[in-house]
């Protein structure tokens, strides 16, 4: 009887042990799932999220510390300004197997505040074209900062033009890339 008992109570504590040893890896499941989600949501704020959209900066350069550009291509002697786009431009473009996500965050030089406002005005306008061009692109021309560079050309040349046909002036000196990512 004495037998029975202790086979019984060593029976019982097999069976306590493994379901406590059952409850301990389920728990560490349930702490590596937590831990893979939260670093993923980190990850995607920190690709995506970023900075607040109405991002802007003013800085005054002086005229002997700029590069050396055309007359033509400086709308207006000045100080440098620069205005933000509200939010990034996030667009789809073939590449060699497969498409690529791309995000560009870009901002605008211009000279003067009378500039800063034409172009703060003319937003939408500038959106539409920068997306336009920005779209048009390729991957392969995304990896190389020789592509980077013309496509920023492009940019430039195509925001100009659009400002020139609606306010008469040029307005933009430069298109920067503050941020280009592709996935």
């Amino acid at each position: 009887m004495a037998e029975e008992q202790n086979t019984e109570n060593n029976a019982e504590q097999d069976g306590e042990q493994e379901a406590k040893g059952g409850k301990k890896k389920k728990l560490i499941l349930f702490g590596v799932i937590g831990l893979v989600l939260i670093s993923t949501v980190v990850l995607v704020l920190w690709l995506f999220g970023g900075n607040s959209s109405n991002e802007q900066a003013s800085e005054s350069v002086p005229e002997q510390t700029n590069r050396n550009f055309e007359s033509a291509s400086a709308p207006e002697i000045g100080n440098a300004l620069y205005v933000g786009m509200p939010r990034p431009f996030v667009f789809i473009v073939p590449g060699d197997s497969r498409e690529r996500t791309v995000q560009i965050k870009a901002q605008l030089m211009v000279r003067g505040e009378k500039n800063e406002e034409l172009a703060k005005k003319h937003i939408p306008l500038i959106e539409g074209t920068l997306h336009e061009v920005f779209s048009s692109s390729t991957a392969d021309r995304l990896k190389t900062a020789e592509g980077k560079g013309q496509l920023r050309e492009l940019a430039l040349t195509e925001v100009r033009d659009a400002l020139q046909e609606v306010t008469g002036k040029p307005v933009v000196e430069q298109v920067l890339f503050t941020s280009l990512v592709m996935q």
